[in-house]
């Protein structure tokens, strides 16, 4: 296998150097249960919180007024460490009913940067309050965008929140990973350790009757006489045209194998299909795939079946509890040795997540759902169902005789996002390379707009709206807390895009001071540029401050951080809200997708610049101040002037609409965007008027520039 390019090396070293900085070590198996006291406060009454169960795993029995057990009460987190996008888990406390009904979910922690700081925990405590009333044995699953599959499904659906699926999914598996293995040890006593792993090392060479021979592949038919036998005497008994009249045709043929092993999957799929699975495995190491066909008229699905989600004509249980089964949306096709009837038939990889409990060396059954409609116009819906048992045999697999400790989150972090990373590792070097040795041509006259222009668009679609990437002064407060002891420094690790977008902006610092990051990438001021450019294309009328006042309304800023790092030390619960301030959340993360208000506000800046030049950039921006404050770290002069600059020529000074040319012509790093458009003029000799007055005739100053002392 080839080695990581010299990209993902250097990347790769980046991560692990600010792990190391930030203190994140390997991670723990799992994390460690709040105290009994902190679980208690959560138990309502007349209910109580009874004795740990499981000492060290936060297992706790749930009894009721009258001191007798009534359930079970535990977190999420210790029993199911899944990692959530941020690379945390999300912890949550469930109470089941000795029946495995669910009493209550509640949000205990996360760190998903969606709810954190995009649409808030409202629409996540929401989604948890679906589970009130539902039971383990319930085949529960979170809906799509797409619907909720064919009529009569077995699945029972939960809402999800839009723009935070990944986030909400994981928090699902989270719940039902925890209460599986709750419900097997403490109600069906089964204690199934760590999952069974297919073992890579074992290879042999297998055919399809070696599979069927060995019981690896198993069937289960069913003919239409069978099917009206199961209908007989209801009301769909007469619904089924096509069984009525073939009773001996075929209506199920199904066969169901594990084909995590390698030599197993080998020896049904074609080598592109098997090439296919192993590249789907790799990325998704925790799932069992296993291969279902249908040679009969069953199907697997319904016609309102859509791709990637739960099967909803077949269900699996395990131990008397579901399996939660997920199409995994792969391209195949069966091999050439299998019989014809199966090749012409309806075939899915399906997958199930092993961390959520499911073990293929036990039995488990796999489940077919039959659905009849009776009437036309209101039709009433029946089934039945047509059972399946099978077990993968053991000699495939591998079972670890402890737990496998979780990754690391920031690894995980890390692994989620290598696409945009790579990508932003390619682009920002870019950058740096234009505004450095490459700014004379950057700047050019005849491209220096159309380039500035495509670059802000591509850093609003891709690093804010895909990579969510908008840099917040929230990291700045939580850095600030970290450093002095109300927090820690590996919350930075957990979202690795803006981690880097950070990196670039404060070495940006060193040779631009404030401009790369306000001027070349930050989202919202490339929003507020392009509502100030469709304003000029529209003929309205700009307006801006006197200089005096210009100087005077640059200070808010800085009033506003001030507040805002004072609100973090003495009222912390409220630096979240205050942060608001900043209209990123509404415009960039969320997509403007929140309550009115915060809408109007971000609706407010932009609409103003189109008349004031990016006025919340200049005046009230806390991130902004902190950049400019970062000034002071500029290594370098690096606009180019020349003597004539200021006195006599203003014309750079006029056409600054930052405000950061002094009459002197000297240039307040702390207010410049980095836009190079006193650089263009610089270079134009049509347009600078020293170089037009040298072309009359007149000596050309030299020009003056150089490091700052």
């Amino acid at each position: 296998m080839p080695g990581p390019t010299p990209l993902r090396a250097s990347l790769r070293a980046l991560v692990l150097a600010l792990a190391a900085v930030a203190g994140g070590g390997p991670a723990t198996a799992e994390p460690a249960p709040l105290p009994r006291e902190a679980i208690a406060a959560h138990v309502a009454p007349p209910m109580e919180l009874g004795p740990e169960l499981d000492p060290g795993r936060g297992i706790y029995e749930l009894r009721n007024s009258g001191g007798a057990p009534a359930g079970f009460v535990f977190e999420t987190g210790p029993l199911a460490p899944i990692p959530g996008f941020s690379g945390q888990p999300i912890d949550m406390l469930v109470t089941l009913d000795r029946d495995g009904r669910f009493l209550d979910v509640q949000l205990l922690h996360h760190n998903e940067p969606i709810f954190v700081s995009g649409l808030g925990e409202a629409p996540l405590r929401a989604f948890l309050e679906q589970y009130r009333g539902h039971a383990i044995s319930e085949p529960l699953v979170v809906g799509t965008p797409y619907g909720a599959g064919g009529e009569g499904s077995d699945l029972v659906h939960l809402d999800g929140v839009t723009k935070a699926t990944a986030s909400v999914r994981i928090a699902h598996e989270s719940i039902l990973a925890a209460a599986l293995a709750v419900a097997r040890e403490k109600m069906r006593g089964i204690r199934t350790g760590a999952p069974a792993r297919p073992d890579p090392g074992h290879d042999e060479t297998l055919d399809w009757d070696a599979l069927v021979r060995e019981g690896i592949a198993r069937n289960l038919a069913v003919d239409n006489a069978a099917l009206q036998a199961a209908f007989a005497g209801s009301l769909w008994a007469i619904d089924d045209p096509e069984a009525l009249a073939d009773p001996a045709g075929r209506y199920l043929d199904l066969w169901v194998v594990d084909i995590g092993p390698p030599a197993v999957a080998r020896a049904v799929l074609d080598p592109d299909g098997f090439a296919e699975l192993q590249r789907f495995l790799a990325v998704s190491p925790e799932d069992e795939p296993i291969l279902v066909v249908d040679a009969g008229r069953h199907g697997l699905v319904s016609a309102d079946f859509v791709r990637n989600t739960a099967p909803d004509r077949l269900s699996a249980a395990q131990d008397g509890l579901p399996v939660a089964l997920r199409d995994a949306d792969l391209s195949f096709a069966l091999n050439d040795a299998l019989p014809e009837r199966l090749r012409e038939g309806q075939a899915m990889i399906l997958r199930t997540d092993r961390r959520l409990g499911f073990d293929p060396t036990r039995d488990w059954e796999l489940s077919a759902q039959a659905v009849r409609a009776h009437g036309m116009f209101q039709p009433e819906l029946g089934s039945r169902h047509f059972t399946l048992a099978s077990r993968a045999d053991p000699r495939f697999f591998l079972r670890p005789e402890a737990p496998v400790a979780a990754v690391a989150p920031w690894r995980e972090a890390l692994r989620n996002r290598q696409g945009d990373l790579l990508v932003l590792a390619v682009a920002l070097p870019g950058l740096l390379w234009a505004l450095g040795p490459g700014m004379h041509g950057l700047a050019a006259p005849a491209r220096a707009a159309s380039l500035r222009l495509a670059w802000l668009a591509a850093m609003t679609l891709f690093a804010g709206y895909w990579a969510q990437g908008q840099l917040s002064i929230v990291t700045v407060i939580a850095v600030i807390r970290a450093a002095t002891g109300g927090g820690s420094f590996a919350v930075l690790l957990y979202d690795p895009v803006s981690l880097l977008i950070w990196a670039a902006a404060i070495l940006g610092m060193l040779a631009w001071g404030r401009g790369l990051f306000c001027g070349w990438l930050c989202p919202f001021g490339a929003l507020q540029e392009a509502t100030a450019l469709v304003g000029r294309r529209l003929g309205i009328r700009s307006w801006e401050p006197s200089p005096a006042w210009d100087r005077r309304l640059k200070r808010v800023k800085y009033l506003a951080l001030a507040g805002l790092v004072a609100a973090a030390f003495l009222a912390p619960a409220e630096a979240e809200k205050l942060a608001e301030i900043e209209p990123f959340k509404t415009a960039i993360t969320t997509g403007f997708q929140r309550e009115w208000y915060y809408v109007a506000y971000a609706l407010f800046w932009l609409g103003l610049s189109a008349v004031t030049f990016k006025g919340f950039c200049r005046y009230l921006c806390p991130l902004g101040a902190v950049m400019a404050l970062g000034d002071a770290l500029r290594l370098r002069r690096w606009i180019p002037r020349r003597d004539g600059c200021g006195s006599p020529c203003q014309l750079c000074r006029v056409r600054c609409r930052y405000g950061a040319i002094e009459p002197s012509g000297r240039i307040d790093y702390a207010e410049c965007f980095a836009c190079l458009d006193c650089v263009t003029i610089h270079d134009d000799p049509r347009t600078c008027v020293p170089l037009v007055l040298a072309a009359k005739g007149r000596t050309l100053p030299a020009a003056r520039q150089g490091a700052r002392p």
